[in-house]
């Protein structure tokens, strides 16, 4: 598998890859990434008969946006862009504002998948991503190896260089924002998760360190229609390391949510 720069389109002031017909789901990437990198996904879903947009979070890919100063900033756009019912799919910090769509727009989210999300990280967690979030400037970025590492390990891959080139192409101010509001979240509440009124998928890997199986199984219970799967050998970057096992969970659960 190959990950290039594809095409964006304007939905709503956002650019976002689009694929299919309508709207039906909406892909959202983590921090320092782009729609991108949810390429075999976005193929798969439209080859299904789903329409699929992922647009870039501000500061990222193709988005010249204004970096915002909290989840709230990077929630209410999608949330005003939200025209029908839809399947939100989140990775990473792209899941924080998948749940918080749902949270703000219950009548237009029909499911929700979070995929490597947190929930109430460790004081040992907290404080290490916290650190990384404070030695940022804002004017430069940081080398991308240490986080390559615990991505992908040492293994040359595609998946690995694309992740690479985008950690490096992404703007400073704009990684440091979307990076401290990461690293300042402890996840979904609680209380949030048990007002879910729609399906909701936590995925992760069995090798996660950070977003760990334990935090997956955790949501899922509070949530009314839960659910938690762990994939096997996988960590952080299930949708490039695993995409087709992806592919294919993302399409099963897309068919249970829409009409």
């Amino acid at each position: 598998m190959t990950w290039t720069t594809r095409p964006r389109s304007e939905v709503s002031g956002l650019p976002a890859v689009v694929a299919g017909q309508g709207v039906d789901v909406l892909m959202l990437h983590g921090v320092g990434l782009c729609a991108d990198a949810w390429t075999p996904q976005i193929d798969a879903l439209a080859r299904h008969g789903y329409g699929v947009v992922a647009p870039d979070m501000p500061g990222h890919g193709g988005s010249d946006a204004a970096p915002g100063a909290d989840l709230s900033d990077y929630v209410r756009p999608l949330a005003a862009a939200l025209e029908g019912p839809v399947v939100v799919i989140g990775h990473s910090m792209g899941a924080m504002i998948a749940l918080a769509l749902a949270e703000v727009a219950p009548d237009k989210v029909l499911g929700v998948v979070a995929m490597n999300a947190i929930f109430q990280r460790s004081p040992e967690a907290a404080a290490a991503v916290q650190a990384r979030a404070s030695a940022l400037d804002g004017a430069s970025l940081p080398d991308p190896e240490p986080t390559l590492h615990r991505w992908f390990g040492e293994a040359d891959t595609p998946a690995r260089r694309a992740c690479g080139a985008w950690l490096r192409g992404v703007h400073p101010a704009a990684y440091k924002s979307a990076y401290t509001i990461f690293a300042s979240e402890d996840g979904p509440s609680p209380e949030l998760l048990a007002t879910l009124d729609c399906p909701a998928l936590f995925v992760t890997g069995a090798e996660e360190p950070n977003s760990t199986p334990a935090m997956s199984e955790a949501m899922a219970r509070h949530a009314p229609k839960g659910s938690a799967m762990v994939i096997d050998g996988a960590a952080h970057m299930l949708p490039m390391t695993h995409d087709t096992v992806i592919s294919d969970i993302l399409c099963g659960f897309a068919a249970r949510c829409l009409p």
